[in-house]
């Protein structure tokens, strides 16, 4: 048996069949359409979302956890005979999930148990990318400063990229952060963005046109990862599955890719983001 738990939250968008093989423990934010109220990924699904999304009137909102949440999955590891408890969340700059689960942590303090929780300072698959590597070290037998360590040194490496056919959606949901000077530009500029050291939306630059875009992304890769590095891939959209195809395939063109994968951009993070999203996690692997 694994010595370390790892728990994390429903913005991390790790697919279902790894959160199943790893044995992760996931905690649901929650997407608000008008009065009604689903629990991410569990009451409504990433292709449910955007269906509603793109056809509703009501603009979608989302809530965090609350400690309570983050204290019965506490709770359930420590009963499962777990004393080491791994908990990567969402980026404190976007959500008080971090801080709910770091209240949580204290009402343990007086317990056999031992609890690290990180703020991953990043969002969607970039967490889970933290997420899937510290769980496959605790299936290794690895401790919980162990696997703690691996988690962090995947988001020091790790590079997240992404193109917005609009900023409306992160304007409106309070959440464009650094990228908030680009609001009002000229309808054919597009951001690419990515998330700073402190966690927070910025715009790494403006093109015109979605096909430059795309371009200049792929780019600014190989200017922060060297070509032909052996790397792993995550390729991450809301409603762009064949463009993700197409992304994967030029990755590979560029990269001697080891491992790679597609995530949907799930509800709490499309709600903020959009249908028309797409985005590049990639992350160097150490050769031996």
């Amino acid at each position: 048996m694994a010595k370390v738990k790892v728990i994390t939250d429903s913005t991390s968008d790790i697919p279902k069949e790894l959160v199943e093989e790893l044995e992760i423990k996931v905690i649901p934010l929650k997407v608000h359409f008008g009065n009604e109220t689903f629990a991410d990924g569990v009451d409504l699904s990433a292709e449910q979302f955007y269906e509603r999304m793109t056809h509703s009137d009501i603009f979608p909102t989302t809530s965090q956890p609350s400690p309570v949440d983050f204290e019965y999955a506490y709770r359930e590891a420590i009963e499962e005979g777990y004393t080491e408890i791994l908990s990567i969340h969402l980026s404190s700059a976007l959500s008080g999930t971090y801080q709910s689960a770091l209240i949580a942590k204290d009402m343990f303090a007086s317990e056999d148990v031992n609890i690290e929780v990180i703020d991953s300072r990043t969002a969607t698959f970039a967490i889970g990318n933290m997420v899937v590597n510290a769980a496959r070290a605790a299936k290794e037998g690895k401790s919980l400063e162990e696997c703690a360590d691996i988690a962090k040194k995947i988001s020091e490496k790790q590079v997240l990229l992404g193109y917005l056919d609009t900023l409306e959606y992160l304007q409106k949901g309070g959440r464009i952060g650094k990228a908030a000077a680009l609001v009002g530009s000229l309808l054919s500029i597009k951001p690419i963005i990515s998330l700073d050291d402190e966690g927070e939306v910025v715009a790494v630059e403006k093109v015109r046109g979605k096909k430059k875009a795309v371009r200049r992304i792929f780019e600014i890769l190989t200017e922060r990862i060297p070509k032909g590095s052996q790397v792993s891939v995550a390729i991450i959209y809301g409603a762009l599955q064949e463009e993700a195809k197409k992304w994967l395939e030029k990755a590979k063109e560029l990269y001697d890719v080891q491992e790679s994968l597609y995530s949907y951009i799930g509800p709490v993070i499309g709600a903020h983001t959009g249908p028309e999203t797409i985005g590049i996690i990639v992350t160097p692997i150490d050769e031996k």
